[in-house]
Order: C-alpha cells, then structure tokens, then sequence
C-alpha cells in the first residue's frame, strides 16, 4: 500500500493541535460518510482514509510515534527495543564480553545482525538464520462513534467494523460526548504469538437542536403565547421520554424556568437514576393586531 500523508488527510499542519484535529476529521467525516454518498467508491476509500488517519493523530501517543517513524509507526517500539540490544551488543564487544549468543559467522558483522532482527518485515519475527525473537502485543486502535442524543439515553447493542473484523457491543446509557471505553484485545494482532492490542471508542455526540446537556441535566426552551404568559394555562413540553403537560402560572415572564425532576438524562451505569430537565418559558407577541385588538391594549396601558 503507498504512503498516506495522515496530515495532508486530515487537512491540516503539522504543528495543528489536537482540536484543531477533531474538528477538521469531523468536518471530512460528514461530508464523506457513505451515508451521504451511496454507491461511491471514491468517497468510500477517503473516508477509510480519513478514519486512519484520524485514529493515529488523534490519540498523542500514537502521533508522537508517527511523527518519529513515518510509515513504520507502528513498530516504533519494536524499534526501539532492538536498537537498545544493538547497544547492550555493542556494549558487551567493548568490554570484551563478546557475543556468546549471537553465533556471529564469518563475514557477519552486527549490523547484519541488526537488520535480519528488525529489518525487511518492519518488526521482529525470525530472521533467515534462524533465531527467534520475542512476543510483542499488537497494535492499540481507536476509533469513533457516532450517536444522536437519543441513542445516547437508552442502553443499546451496536455493531461495527474496525479493520475488517465486526464488533458487537452494548453502549449503556448515559455515556457523554468525548467519552472513551477500552475493549481488550480488538486492536491489531500481536507480533511473534504476541497479545492482540486494544481498541478505544471514543463516543462523539453533537448537539442536540432541542436539548442541551449539562452532565445528566438537560435544557430546553418553550414558546408560549403572551396570552397563556398574562393569564395561564397549559403547554406541552417534549422531554427524551415523550411529552408532558405544563401548567403555566398566570403572569408568567419570558425567560422564566421550571424544573421537571427526573426527566433529565440517564446516569451513567446507575439504573433508574436520572438528571433534571430544566424548561424556559419564552413569550412571543401577538403580530397583525387588528384595531380592535390594540385599541384593548391602549386600554390596559392607561388603566
């Protein structure tokens, strides 16, 4: 596979900070995602891309190490460790300790040696003469997943695809945006016989156009009529779970809120408990008054 610039992907610098990548890799993933371009399969390889790239500059970590190796960040620490035989090698040549396990043949410096560990395959493995190298876990991998508030409220199973492999779990409800699980063991196969690595799921959930969230409490907004503000009366408030019926007290100011007690957002992993929803009444004026209409209002003015 040729080279991908995760940078150039993601469309931004390498100096951008890890906000700067959120928001471009979320910005590429809603104009990319198969949901909006069925059947295109352009659009469908940019969006792996993306999601590649995305997984390794978004976690520091894995950054750093692509920032140090390129293409071969993956087996960075493999690299490192064989590097740090070559001295310890080096070390033991210096000080005359030689090198009773490595079996050096003639014509075989260390640096042949170096290369049969590490180089060709991009890790460890066995070399072509034979030795056997250590265990090494496998890659971790993150990913992101996209849910609706909605989605977010109810404990839910939900199927997905990372690297080829489907993944099945249940999403409990209450989990927040930017919100990261561990599952053991779904990362990339380990090296050698070694442990798979892990995957990360960072949830991402966006704004809700009717509630706002704030921990397990949500806002919302109502527009009543100037009438039912003077004079009371009822509306109905949208909540997660269905609608309810408000009584508005009379004279009732725009801008007033009212506490609904346990409507609010499910707590994480804690059954039956949940946040406030917070309403605020906003008053809308009444347009196109006839004459008689304003005449009433004069009236109330002077009175």
């Amino acid at each position: 596979m040729a080279y991908i610039d995760y940078y150039k992907t993601l469309g931004v610098d390498k100096s951008a900070t890890q906000d700067e990548i959120k928001k471009a890799y979320r910005k590429l993933a809603r104009k990319l995602h198969p949901d909006l371009n069925p059947d295109d399969k352009e659009s469908e390889r940019k969006f792996k891309e993306l999601n590649e790239a995305n997984e390794v500059l978004s976690n520091p970590e894995n950054r750093a190490k692509y920032d140090k190796y390129g293409e071969n960040w993956k087996h960075g620490e493999e690299y490192e460790k064989a590097q740090q035989q070559q001295r310890q090698y080096q070390q033991q040549n210096n000080y005359g300790g030689g090198f009773s396990g490595a079996d050096f043949g003639e014509g075989e410096d260390f640096s042949d040696f170096f290369q049969d560990m590490f180089g060709g395959a991009g890790g460890f493995g066995k070399s072509s003469r034979g030795r056997a190298s250590g265990k090494f876990k496998g890659q971790d991998v993150n990913a992101e997943l996209n849910l609706n508030l909605r989605d977010a409220a109810v404990t839910h199973p939900q199927t997905f695809e990372i690297n080829g492999k489907k993944v099945r779990i249940t999403i409990p409800a209450g989990v927040y945006d930017g919100q990261k699980i561990k599952l053991k063991g779904h990362g990339n196969p380990g090296l050698n016989g070694g442990p798979s690595g892990d995957l990360y799921i960072t949830f991402n959930i966006p704004e809700d156009p009717i509630f706002e969230r704030i921990g397990d409490d949500l806002k919302t907004k109502v527009t009543i009529d100037l009438y039912t503000a003077v004079l009371g009366g009822d509306v109905n408030v949208n909540t997660l779970t269905g609608s309810v019926n408000l009584k508005v007290k009379p004279e009732t100011q725009t801008g007033t809120t009212v506490r609904l007690k346990g409507k609010g957002f499910p707590v994480y992993k804690k059954d039956g408990e949940h946040g406030d929803l917070f309403v605020t009444y906003e008053v809308k004026l009444p347009t196109n008054l006839t004459e008689k209409q304003k005449d009433l209002f004069e009236q109330l003015k002077n009175a």
